[in-house]
């Protein structure tokens, strides 16, 4: 069994929002997976998350957002984690990432969390940092636009920075499938 957790924010204030990437990136990923009979989004008050689910190959796959604002990502991964009996091993995060350029990613395994939030919150919560991230780049081409990094993640992509992230959050998608296949 895989479960593949995106970090953002929820609500309608967040949506579009470049802290949420992780969500934009489940949302095309449940899209993907509606040949394989993916269930519709649900929200667990048992796990604090949007969840659905589908099989491939016979492998179990549960897709999670959180609904506990980024910072606390991790009570719901825990909860996830703990019902399901999954290892750190089954678990993979998707997020944005501040330090990557725009339309980029990195897949890395048992790495720190280099600042994001709700990435030590899993870590926190979990007590391990040994599982895959998925890291999408939101660093614009001009880094005086995150002299303030919390307004910068909290603001929608430009016009011009849209057709960057379609194309990135389509190539994650495709990493993501193939990490799990």
């Amino acid at each position: 069994m895989k479960l593949i957790v995106g970090l953002g924010n929820p609500g309608k204030t967040y949506a579009k929002t470049r802290h949420n990437a992780g969500f934009m990136v489940l949302d095309k990923l449940r899209e993907e997976l509606k040949e394989n009979n993916i269930s519709g989004w649900e929200l667990s008050k048992k796990f604090n998350a949007e969840v659905c689910g589908c099989a491939i190959n016979g492998n179990k796959i549960v897709l999670a957002k959180p609904m506990t604002f980024m910072n606390d990502s991790g009570q719901a991964v825990q909860l996830i984690a703990r019902f399901y009996k999954l290892t750190p091993a089954d678990l993979i995060v998707v997020h944005d990432d501040k330090d990557i350029k725009l339309g980029e990613i990195k897949i890395q395994t048992n790495r720190s969390s280099a600042g994001h939030n709700g990435a030590q919150s899993i870590i926190d919560q979990i007590g391990t940092q040994n599982f895959t991230r998925v890291r999408v780049g939101i660093a614009p081409e001009n880094p005086k636009k995150m002299s303030d990094t919390a307004k910068f993640v909290l603001k929608k992509f430009g016009l011009f920075e849209k057709k960057k992230v379609d194309e990135a959050i389509k190539q994650t998608v495709r990493e993501i499938l193939n990490l799990i296949k």
